[in-house]
């Protein structure tokens, strides 16, 4: 733009007026200006901050799936807990198998059928809550499964296989127990506790972390009967100092798990005694985390030589009748509600069981009858201790065949769901093998 000087207009005055408008002009538009990059930076910030808040929204947006997904978790006692508990079934010898010599290139597969068992469908839980349960305990052993020091970090496909069969339980409705089962890092010696208590804490960590959005229906169990194994002592109830160990195990556990996050702060808690029993000299060096969410954990296959004993030296006759045969399950019961019902402390016995001996099925209903209506009357639950394991000399405490889906001893689960009122379907082929 060429600039005219007062010459152009024709006189000084003229020329004077002209300036003047001209420098208010230029005023004016340098304010103008001004303004403009004003209002460009205003728009620039408005759009800073607009961009910003989307990315928020977002992200709060996230949280909030996040959040749905999560079940809200009951703050309930553990007493209120198993108070919803009728009787419970042991997935046993399944994800629990161990390899000898395992190379660390096995699949979750490979691991589940390592002793024989077919491989866990949903269909076969289906059945197992048709019969009446409405506990499923999954036991679980971690050891083979995870890395080296000092993460000891769990297989993403071994979490998620577990996760699937726990699933199975949770749609079912059911409660779902989830351990420790054949581990063999958690020695309970003085000078294994350093060592066992870096492992448990890193494996629960990891365990409680990614089952944190499940809600009550998901109970953890610290341990399965921690003891001396190899030793004299190992079914005798240990020394001192085995049971002082535990005690420690099994706080790190709690406090682990109460630390992980998510629904775990209202998690509900089994702690096992030395190896599970529920000797005297056990009981007595047992010590329980102040914690209404905690739950002590036994196993009790009585009487002995009637549910356990190797046929060698077992019998395979019980009867209701007989004081001798009913004398170790009324004084189990009695202690156990003594000791800790009667003082709000939750019990669950996680193991129990007869084995099967040639045509003992009626003196087996009979003693699952009476061991039932015991522990129902004294307000603990019982999970039968099923390893899909029927004839040999073995432990056969099988009583659903896994691989044709027949309940092979309907009598016993009837006798089970009558002593603990609960109620389903006792036929001998409750569900079809191609169910899924």
């Amino acid at each position: 733009m060429l600039l005219k000087t007062p010459k152009h207009y024709g006189g000084m005055k003229n020329g004077k007026i002209l300036c003047k408008m001209w420098g208010r002009s230029n005023r004016r538009e340098q304010i103008l200006q001004k303004f403009s990059k004003l209002i460009a930076l205003v728009l620039v910030l408005s759009l800073v901050f607009a961009f910003t808040a989307c990315g928020k929204g977002n992200e709060s947006a996230s949280d909030a799936t996040d959040a749905a997904d999560a079940k809200t978790i009951r703050d309930i006692t553990s007493m209120e807990l198993i108070g919803e508990m009728k009787t419970g079934w042991n997935l046993g010898n399944t994800l629990d198998s161990t390899i000898t010599n395992p190379t660390g290139s096995e699949t979750p597969t490979d691991w589940e059928t390592a002793w024989g068992q077919p491989v866990t469908t949903k269909a076969m839980i289906d059945s197992v809550k048709a019969q009446g349960f409405n506990v499923l305990r999954v036991p679980v052993t971690w050891e083979g499964k995870f890395g080296e020091a000092p993460d000891y970090t769990i297989k993403a496909d071994w979490l998620a296989r577990v996760k699937e069969v726990v699933d199975y339980g949770i749609d079912n409705d059911m409660f779902v127990i989830l351990n420790m089962h054949h581990e063999e890092w958690h020695m309970p010696t003085a000078d294994n506790e350093e060592s066992a208590e870096k492992i448990l804490r890193a494996l629960w960590a990891q365990i409680a972390d990614y089952f944190k959005d499940y809600d009550e229906k998901l109970i953890f169990e610290g341990m399965n009967e921690p003891r001396l194994k190899g030793t004299p002592m190992e079914w005798n109830g240990g020394n001192q100092e085995a049971r002082e160990v535990i005690n420690q195990l099994n706080a790190a556990f709690v406090e682990t798990v109460r630390a992980s996050g998510g629904n775990n702060e209202k998690r509900h808690l089994m702690i096992p005694t030395y190896a599970a029993s529920t000797m005297d000299s056990v009981l007595n060096d047992f010590v329980i985390p102040a914690d209404d969410k905690v739950i002590v954990s036994v196993h009790a296959y009585l009487p002995y030589t009637f549910a356990l004993a190797d046929n060698a030296s077992g019998t395979s006759e019980w009867s209701a009748d007989n004081f001798a045969d009913t004398k170790d399950i009324d004084e189990l019961m009695s202690k156990l509600k003594e000791r800790y019902i009667d003082k709000g402390q939750a019990v669950i016995i996680g193991e129990y069981g007869t084995r099967n001996r040639t045509f003992n099925t009626e003196p087996r209903a009979a003693c699952a009858k009476y061991y039932v209506s015991k522990a129902t009357e004294a307000g603990i639950p019982c999970i039968w201790w099923d390893n899909n394991a029927f004839i040999g000399s073995g432990e056969n405490f099988g009583l659903f065949n896994r691989a044709t889906f027949e309940w092979r001893f309907p009598e016993i689960v009837s006798a089970i769901m009558e002593s603990c009122g609960a109620s389903g379907s006792t036929s001998n082929t409750s569900a079809e093998s191609s169910a899924e």
